[in-house]
Formats: structure tokens, C-alpha cells, sequence
């Protein structure tokens, strides 16, 4: 909170320290966060696996230990799953086991903070606007790259969230009938092909063939391709492996014409990659960038919004969470203290 007192006249804004949470398919991380988006206390810890029960007490430990410290007005909690429009249940889950589970309610007893559940994606698509490579753009076009594609249209730093709050699950767009096997239960989502999960699954299938393009790849495991992850096929491109040089460079082409249709029906005034796999840098993004301007419709003869990498990394899902919970806090406050006028004017 700022140090500088208000001029007379002026009503002090108030801008509470909040916590923010944010609950992957492996991991959690969270942290104290303030009103310009500096992070003051930062926590992570692995995400207990699919039992809702723990995921839950995860989630207290970590938001009681980062309370401890510091003075916290409410807790914003961004979740790996379909929200519903109260910003309350976490629906449906691809990757965790929430289905119908009001997640809100199951935290309020054991947290005595005002919190707000939302979208894992749409918390880190606000983060961006507000304090990243998004900020001062009207309309922003956010993709979060990780186990699977997250995603939110943001609108003068507000996200869209449609009639009942799950707009934004660019990940499950169909692009291939009949294709790969998803987790939401469908098949051929553009998340099978263009993801960390897609770009892990393809050199593991390489290594278990024994293909000799993989040998890189095949030293770096020991030969066990369930090793492999995403970060470990980035760094090989990055030292010059060339199919680890391929495979991202599948991987943006996939983007790429993706992100051309989703311009298509949006026209954002820019783009953001973040995630996971976007730490690839210009070895994902300039093949996502050449296959975009090949295929978008009214090329060279429209503005093409440039694409570009999340400046937030890693902290943006809890950052944007946090900032969340410092919005609906303050109106939580405006209401509280209405109600409160409406009352004395009463007596």
C-alpha cells in the first residue's frame, strides 16, 4: 500500500496485498502478491496427484503459510478446469479430478479470506494485460501452453467468459477428426498437436522406435523414453539437436494455424504465448509466427497482431489469481460499505 497520503478530497484506493494460487497438472505454485504486480513471498509445491482431497489441503497449507507473514486482503485461486460463471466450481477438469466440485465453498471454512476460483488460464491472460506483454492493448488474444492449451480473450483487461463462464478452451477446438486421443474424452483436439504434451509424446514414440533421428535424445534418457520431458527436448534444441529442432518446430507450426483461426474470428490487437513450452523462445514462436502469416485469412491486406512471448513466465496464473481476488475484494469493500451507509441512514 502507498506511503503517500491521499489529497484532500480524495478517496484512498484500496490496494490490499492478495494471495494468489495456481493449480497445474504437476505442480502448485503461489504467492503474496501487491497492487503493481511485485511478488513479496513465492511458494511451489508438486501437485498431490488426482485426489480432490488433498488437492484441496494443499492448497490451505500454502495459502496459511504465505498468510503468516503478511497482511492479506482475499485469495484469488486459478484452477486447471472449466469455472462455472459465479467463479465459485471448478466443473470439469481435463487433468485433475474435479467434476461439479465447489471448490470455493470446500476452502471458505478453512480459510477465513474472501476467495475467488477461476480459470487457470484466464488468471495468467489477466497478469499479462495487466503487468506483462499484453498491457495496452484493448483486445488480447492469450495461449498458455503447458500439459495441455489454455487460453482467454481479454477485453479491456476484462476476460470474456461466455454464457456460462467457460469461453476460452481454444485447447479442445477439433482441428483433427478422428485424430489423437484427448483427455477431455474427444479426439483430435488441437491440444493433442500442439502442446507439451504433443511435443513429449512424439519423442518418446522416436525413442521407444529406436529411430536413428533420436539418438540425441535417446543419450541425454539413457534410453528411457518415459523420461523425456519438455524442458529436456527445449534444451536439446537449444544446444542444436535437430530433431529436437523439428519436433518444436512442428509444434509452432500447429500453433501457428491455429492462432490463425482464432484471428480470424476475434482480430485481437496482439497475441501472447506463455506457458510451459513457450520458454523455447524464438525456436517455437518464429515457426509459429511464418506458419500464422501463411494462412491467415486477409493476409496482406489486413494488420496482422503481433505474437508475442508472455513476459510473466511461470508466476503469471498466480499473479493474474491475485490480482483477481484484489478486484472482487474491492468490491466486496464498495458493497460492505453501502450496506453499512444504507444501515446508519436507517437508524
Amino acid at each position: 500500500m502507498s506511503d503517500v497520503p491521499p489529497r484532500r478530497g480524495m478517496i484512498a484506493r484500496w490496494d490490499p496485498l492478495t494471495i494468489g494460487i495456481d493449480i497445474g497438472g504437476t505442480k502448485v505454485l503461489g504467492g503474496v502478491v501487491d497492487s503493481a504486480g511485485r511478488i513479496l513471498e513465492r511458494k511451489r509445491r508438486l501437485t498431490p496427484g488426482q485426489s480432490v482431497t488433498e488437492v484441496e489441503d494443499t492448497i490451505v497449507a500454502m495459502v496459511l503459510s504465505l498468510a503468516a507473514g503478511h497482511d492479506i486482503g482475499a485469495v484469488g485461486i486459478g484452477a486447471a478446469g472449466f469455472v462455472d460463471a459465479t467463479r465459485s466450481s471448478v466443473l470439469f477438469s481435463p487433468h485433475l479430478a474435479w467434476r461439479d466440485t465447489p471448490l470455493r465453498d470446500a476452502l471458505k471454512g478453512r480459510i477465513r479470506l474472501p476467495i475467488v476460483v477461476d480459470n487457470d488460464a484466464n488468471a495468467a491472460a489477466i497478469a499479462e494485460c495487466y503487468f506483462g506483454a499484453g498491457r495496452g492493448h484493448r483486445l488480447v488474444l492469450c495461449i498458455t501452453l503447458g500439459t495441455g492449451i489454455g487460453g482467454a480473450l481479454v477485453i479491456d483487461n476484462r476476460v470474456y467468459r461466455g454464457a456460462n463462464g467457460m469461453a476460452g478452451e481454444f485447447g479442445h477446438i477439433q482441428v483433427v477428426p478422428g485424430g489423437h486421443r484427448c483427455s477431455c474424452g474427444n479426439r483430435g483436439c488441437w491440444e493433442q498437436y500442439a502442446s507439451g504434451n504433443a511435443l513429449v509424446r512424439e519423442a518418446r514414440e522416436l525413442v521407444d522406435r529406436n529411430s536413428p533421428v533420436a539418438h540425441r535424445l535417446r543419450e541425454i534418457v539413457h534410453g528411457e523414453a518415459d523420461e523425456l520431458t519438455g524442458p529436456l527436448i527445449t534444451q536439446a534444441a537449444r544446444d542444436g539437436d535437430p530433431l529436437s529442432i523439428e519436433l518444436l518446430d512442428d509444434i509452432g507450426r500447429w500453433l501457428g494455424t491455429g492462432l490463425a483461426g482464432m484471428t480470424a474470428a476475434f482480430d485481437p490487437s496482439c497475441i501472447v504465448v506463455g506457458g510451459g513450452v513457450s520458454e523455447a523462445g524464438e525456436l517455437l514462436l518464429a515457426p509459429t509466427r511464418t506458419a500464422f502469416s501463411q494462412t491467415l485469412t486477409g493476409r496482406g491486406h489486413r494488420v496482422e497482431p503481433p505474437i508475442l512471448a508472455a513476459a510473466l513466465g511461470a508466476d503469471a496464473g498466480f499473479v493474474g489469481a491475485a490480482q483477481m481476488a484484489r478486484s472482487a475484494a474491492r468490491r466486496s469493500r464498495r458493497v460492505r460499505g453501502r450496506r453499512r451507509r444504507g444501515f446508519l441512514a436507517g437508524r
